[in-house]
C-alpha cells in the first residue's frame, strides 16, 4: 500500500497516511481538527553514484521556494 500525503486547508496540517490504490483520491479527515483534507503531491529525492561510489543528488534538491512569487508563505502548503 502507498503512503500518500494531504494537507488540511482548515488548520494547515500536513500529514500522511497509508492506503489502498483504490482510496488514494478520496479526502481524508485531519488528525488535528478533523475537517476534510485534501491529497497532495509528494516529494522526493533522487540520488546516483558518483565517481567513487559515494551518493551523488540527481533530482529534488532544490529549495522549493527558490521560484515562489508569493509576498508571504501563508498560502504555502509545504
Amino acid at each position: 500500500m502507498p503512503i500518500y500525503e494531504y494537507f488540511c486547508p482548515e488548520c494547515n496540517y500536513k500529514f500522511e497516511l497509508l492506503r489502498s490504490i483504490s482510496k488514494g483520491k478520496e479526502k481524508a479527515s485531519c488528525p488535528q481538527c478533523q475537517h476534510a483534507a485534501k491529497r497532495i503531491l509528494s516529494r522526493f529525492t533522487s540520488f546516483s553514484k558518483g565517481t567513487e561510489g559515494e551518493p551523488t543528488p540527481i533530482a529534488g534538491t532544490a529549495s522549493p521556494c527558490s521560484s515562489c512569487t508569493a509576498t508571504s508563505c501563508d498560502s504555502c502548503y509545504l
